[in-house]
């Protein structure tokens, strides 16, 4: 997959088969359009184009008030992008000068003239330009002047789906991770940096990778113990325990919401890399202890559950 991040460095792509979207989690509605704008490229000999915006608009428009959580950062995104098989991806830098341009000075400066569109595969209830005046039926009148192909994602096509981004962050905030995987088509994940705790976990026998998502912006979910998947940078896929929150232990208190995880039969030094964790599902919320011990003991409880959880999986 090529990613171009904007049109000063877009190398020329072959009969451009285009959609338009934030796409934030990637998701199964996603995943269909990606497939058609695949199938439609093969017709005519084309490569399948995804144009999006970084930043997101929300946080050029409402800098002081975004109030933003997406369910992927861009690397994530852009790596699901790649496993869904889509061949070209332009990230184009978007800003308050270029939220003015008009749905008509939008296609025609950009996706005709410079991108050379041939065919748009778009939903029928997309919006997009200046005050979202550009819609499915405005597409269809244009192609006439600029000589491209409309195709249109019917509303049964989409809604059948029954799936929005909105709906995923619901089910994510409310630690219903299951129900999210459904949606998304996998687990939910974050991919972060292993670095140095508190160290609690290895005083008790359990040490944990505290991990950065490196992100203000990145949805997480609902505090409490998760099983997850840890994928190591060695591509090991390795079974364990997270906990996101302020973990409430006897005399620590942390108001920073951290995730740490503590990964199965694994004795190996991580800090400073990058791992990407699953979360699939939730087994309790957060809680507060009076005693070291009494923490200890429901973390062997965990662990126990959790194991339990993962050789039923199998």
């Amino acid at each position: 997959m090529k990613i171009f991040k904007g049109f000063d460095q877009l190398e020329e792509i072959s009969n451009p088969v285009l959609t338009i979207g934030t796409f934030d989690g990637v998701h199964l509605g996603h995943q269909k359009i990606i497939e058609q704008l695949n199938e439609e490229a093969d017709k005519i000999g084309g490569e399948s184009v995804l144009f999006t915006f970084y930043p997101h608009p929300r946080m050029v428009l409402y800098p002081d008030n975004h109030g933003l959580k997406l369910i992927q950062t861009q690397v994530e995104k852009i790596d699901k992008l790649r496993r869904m098989g889509l061949q070209n991806v332009i990230i184009h830098p978007f800003s308050k000068e270029f939220s003015r341009l008009t749905a008509v000075e939008f296609v025609r400066d950009y996706l005709v003239n410079r991108l050379h569109v041939k065919k748009m595969v778009i939903g029928y209830d997309h919006q997009f330009g200046k005050n979202r005046e550009g819609n499915i039926q405005f597409l269809k009148e244009l192609s006439q002047t600029y000589d491209f192909e409309v195709k249109e994602i019917a509303a049964q096509e989409i809604d059948e789906v029954n799936i929005s981004s909105t709906k995923i962050r619901k089910a994510i905030e409310e630690g219903e991770m299951e129900l999210a995987a459904s949606y998304l088509g996998e687990p939910f994940e974050f991919f972060g940096k292993v670095v140095e705790g508190q160290a609690l976990g290895r005083e008790l026998g359990y040490p944990t990778a505290n991990i950065d998502i490196e992100s203000e912006i990145k949805l997480l979910p609902k505090n409490g113990v998760y099983a997850a998947n840890v994928l190591l940078p060695d591509g090991t896929i390795k079974e364990g325990m997270l906990n996101v929150g302020v973990r409430p232990s006897v005399d620590i208190a942390i108001n920073d919401t951290c995730i740490e995880v503590h990964i199965f039969d694994f004795n190996g030094d991580l800090y400073g890399q990058h791992v990407t964790v699953q979360l699939l599902r939730r087994f309790r919320s957060e809680m507060k202890f009076d005693s070291l011990f009494e923490l200890k003991e429901q973390i062997q409880q965990d662990e126990e559950d959790i194991r339990a959880y993962f050789s039923t999986q199998s």
